[in-house]
């Protein structure tokens, strides 16, 4: 198996190419919504670096709880800004919504960056309170899922935790060693074993892993490797792939968004 080509998406969706900037136009009428209805708090920095940085989206009335979404783009693409638009379903339930960008591959590793998303929810957590919910998406859901581990959030942050949706996860990063890919990402084997969350223990809160029925096989692998290893729930959604997958989190009556807060 060519693993480079596994583990590639953009060349297996039909106009897989124009899909950020589709994003990235749909995230920025959102925002500029938001920020017309004064429903938008935008750069709110969590850390000292320049990309240790998250917008913040307010309901109407006082926020349910916290929802934190975290994108994804193999730690080495993309920013906030392309993902505002999928805070859309849970904040019309009335639930306040996280989008946080971190540091990118080879400039940090991916244990930094475990570490930055958790100084994210952390700092998100203290505006706002009540239970904290997390949606994650390919390297996203990676990151989500490395919130279960003992001592990653504080225990107070902890304690709040009432919801893990990885969307599309890598749990297993020891396939990714073998990509051309890691000459920037630079996992190796102790890395690899540390940051995977298969490897973790089974968490106490509720977790349900997504995935496109329509995704790369190695998707589809490394999603029921997740579920398997924590056993948890497991949604494969007919007809979608790994770019459209995550349309659901606008739309607030889409099973997806209905499990994240339910």
């Amino acid at each position: 198996m060519d693993l480079d080509d596994a583990y590639a998406n953009a060349p297996h969706i039909p106009d897989g190419e124009s899909y950020p900037d589709r994003w990235a136009a749909d995230a920025d009428k959102f925002r500029k919504s938001q920020a017309l209805t004064g429903r938008a708090r935008l750069g709110l920095m969590y850390g000292h670096g320049t990309r240790e940085v998250l917008d913040l989206f307010m309901p109407e009335g006082t926020p349910k709880g916290l929802v934190v979404f975290v994108h994804g783009g193999y730690w080495l693409k993309f920013d906030r800004s392309y993902w505002s638009h999928l805070a859309a379903g849970a904040q019309a339930e009335g639930w306040a919504v996280a989008v946080p960008s971190y540091d990118l591959c080879p400039r940090v590793r991916i244990a930094d960056i475990t570490r930055q998303i958790a100084n994210a929810i952390t700092v998100a957590a203290r505006e706002i309170e009540g239970p904290v919910r997390l949606s994650g998406h390919s390297a996203g859901g990676h990151l989500v899922s490395r919130m279960c581990a003992p001592g990653v959030l504080p225990d107070d942050v902890q304690a709040r935790l009432a919801k893990v949706q990885p969307i599309s996860p890598v749990s297993d990063l020891r396939p990714l060693m073998q990509l051309t890919m890691n000459a920037e990402l630079k996992v190796d084997e102790a890395e690899a074993q540390a940051e995977s969350p298969i490897f973790q223990p089974k968490p106490d809160v509720a977790v349900t892993v997504w995935v496109g029925a329509e995704e790369r096989a190695v998707f589809l692998d490394q999603a029921r490797w997740l579920a398997e290893a924590w056993a948890c729930g497991h949604e494969v959604v007919p007809g979608k792939h790994h770019f459209d997958v995550i349309d659901a989190l606008a739309n607030p009556s889409s099973d997806m968004v209905r499990d994240l807060l339910g």
